[in-house]
């Protein structure tokens, strides 16, 4: 009998991973539970018999059993015999489920038969993002919820915009069917409302094969609160916590609840981590963006160090590094909103090695500057600061929006309701709004669009609010412009190279006037050296002299008071300009332009 158990021991040890794996042999269990005193698994394989197949003790805490009349499909659960009671639970690594509060389904990874097609990232400074909420994205009946599938037949609509990257939000099974993701259930799993595991493939295959890449936001400040096997997972806690995969103390506390995981176990540290290889790997996709990163560093996130979290640092620093070394070409982007050059310095320089960073210093200071009314109020100087600030000497280090899905909800609107309270579709709406958008595409970072922005929706995001694609052709100017800006940021035409570049000069800030001017450029000259003047003033400037940083013609590539982006709009200034002698602005060579109303003009040459 003893040498049975250590070939058995010895067996198991060759089948690796964690929860229910298949293999040709059966299916594999693996879950720990250090507190347990027995386990089985139970399922539709043994009519959920807590007697049929006990899992053997790995002496670690972890129980394993390979069960050859178990395959892809089952539903299963463990049952764990603790001295706290007998427990049902969902396995914390389980791949797909019936629901977050149902049952564990068997999946294999390699059942999906991915195309053979070649798929690889932009580089970052070419990326132009599209954030999206499957569940409101592409909503097709009354009552019912988006999903992977019905998010593919708009890829179209996204290619032809321009946009090479959609940012996913969470699509870990949460409770319901609507949520916004931010309280994942099932960290492993994908909700299956919007299609499960296959959906979630189905969708990332599509965008590749669409030239787009795919970010997918990730939750790990802190798990649920709700529909949640994992809290006192085996029964034990400490102090009313949640048991051995969260903190027990008064590290647990967040503003979700008191569900922070436990950084500094080595079992809770290698589930996140799997978790988040586990995207790129099997699902492959193309980055995380990681949700309120200040919460994984820091208790309370108030950059008190008497609250900081070391694990949860060197947690993020493991991670990261991991997908540097193993997946060079995915981008992690955190969301901070501290505004320190930490988050995305490397590594190795004591950072926490994150590739990006949303940049709260351009989103607050240009919605202000958009949004407010009275333009004496409108400071230059901070858009200006806005405009050059960047991580670590490198401009792509930060994610720069006027909208997400925080800036349009939580007590704000999107911008153009901002400004209009009420009626979107107002001249002072659509012409400060397209000026956000204009700043965002010309300004050195990565930019990032919210969905329906294009659309002038209105309001502020809800998961119960799907998009109105009708706005699509009542507002296809508006939309249009949005197409033009990001065909100019991508220099879709070859003559926009520069705002691609890291450089940006502020020609002029006008104060007074409210107008800046900014030369944009990679390696400088024609077809890369860009001019954008942007008017934040209700004024139209006749004959305003400006230094250009090159003698000869200059092509408008883009006027966002083209009358054919909105009949409101007053068609001034659209046209090409010569420049001629004279010092301006430390230039030797000037142009006389005619600026309309809150509006960008972008200029390039062409030889």
């Amino acid at each position: 009998m003893e040498n049975f158990d250590a070939d058995a021991t010895e067996i198991l040890a060759s089948f690796q991973g964690m929860g229910a794996v298949c293999y040709p042999e059966g299916v594999h269990y693996r879950v720990w539970a250090p507190h347990a005193g027995q386990v089985s698994v139970i399922g539709t394989f043994n009519n959920w018999d807590v007697n049929a197949n006990p899992l053997q003790s790995e002496e670690n805490g972890y129980w394993a059993a390979l069960i050859d009349n178990s395959k892809e499909g089952d539903e299963y659960k463990f049952y764990l015999q603790t001295p706290f009671g007998d427990f049902h639970r969902n396995d914390p690594y389980a791949l797909k489920m019936t629901n977050s509060a149902g049952n564990c389904i068997v999946y294999n990874h390699a059942s999906f038969e991915w195309h053979d097609f070649d798929f690889q990232i932009s580089s970052w400074h070419e990326i132009v993002i599209y954030e999206l909420h499957i569940g409101t994205f592409h909503v097709k009946e009354k009552d019912q919820v988006g999903t992977f599938y019905t998010a593919i037949e708009k890829l179209p609509y996204l290619k032809e915009m321009g946009f090479n990257a959609v940012e996913l939000m969470p699509c870990a099974e949460f409770p319901g069917s609507r949520s916004w993701g931010y309280n994942p259930a099932n960290p492993f799993s994908i909700e299956a409302d919007y299609g499960g595991p296959d959906g979630l493939k189905a969708f990332v295959q599509a965008a590749h094969e669409a030239g787009i890449a795919v970010i997918l936001d990730v939750v790990y400040n802190h798990f649920g609160p709700s529909d949640m096997d994992l809290w006192q997972f085996d029964g034990w806690s400490e102090n009313g916590g949640g048991g051995i995969y969260f903190y027990n103390d008064w590290k647990a506390e967040t503003p979700w609840g008191n569900t922070r995981p436990d950084y500094g176990r080595g079992e809770v540290r290698q589930y996140i981590r799997d978790n988040a290889l586990m995207w790129l790997k099997e699902y492959r996709v193309d980055g995380l963006r990681m949700d309120m990163v200040p919460y994984i560093r820091n208790v309370k996130a108030d950059g008190n160090p008497g609250n900081d979290i070391q694990e949860g640092i060197s947690l993020m620093q493991w991670i990261n590094k991991d997908i540097r070394e193993n997946y060079p070409n995915c981008i992690t982007i955190a969301e901070d909103m501290h505004s320190l050059d930490f988050i995305t310095n490397s590594v190795e320089n004591g950072g926490l090695g994150y590739g990006s960073q949303w940049d709260a210093e351009f989103v607050h200071t240009v919605r202000d500057a958009i949004i407010v009314a009275n333009d004496q109020e409108r400071d230059m100087e901070k858009v200006v600061q806005a405009i050059t600030y960047k991580y670590n000497t490198d401009s792509f280090q930060r994610i720069i929006y006027t909208e997400s899905h925080d800036e349009v909800s939580n007590g704000q609107a999107r911008v153009a309701e901002e400004i209009a309270d009420g009626d979107v579709n107002n001249w002072y709406s659509k012409k400060r709004a397209a000026l956000g958008v204009a700043l965002v595409m010309t300004t050195p970072g990565i930019p990032m669009i919210f969905q329906g922005q294009p659309l002038l929706e209105d309001k502020w995001f809800s998961d119960s609010d799907p998009i109105d694609w009708s706005r699509l052709e009542k507002f296809r100017g508006f939309a249009n412009l949005h197409r033009d800006l990001i065909h100019i940021r991508r220099n879709w035409f070859g003559v926009t190279k520069g705002l691609q570049g890291q450089n940006v000069h502020i020609v002029r800030s006008d104060n007074d006037k409210k107008l800046i001017a900014m030369h944009r450029w990679s390696d400088g000259g024609p077809k890369d050296s860009v001019m954008i003047i942007l008017n934040f003033s209700t004024e139209t400037f006749s004959d305003y002299k400006l230094g250009f940083p090159r003698a000869g013609k200059w092509h408008l590539r883009f006027n966002s008071d083209n009358e054919s982006y909105d009949s409101d709009f007053s068609h001034v200034g659209v046209a090409d300009i010569e420049t001629g002698d004279g010092e301006f602005d430390d230039f030797p060579v000037y142009a006389s332009l005619n600026i309309p109303p809150y509006s960008a003009l972008i200029f390039s040459q062409e030889d």
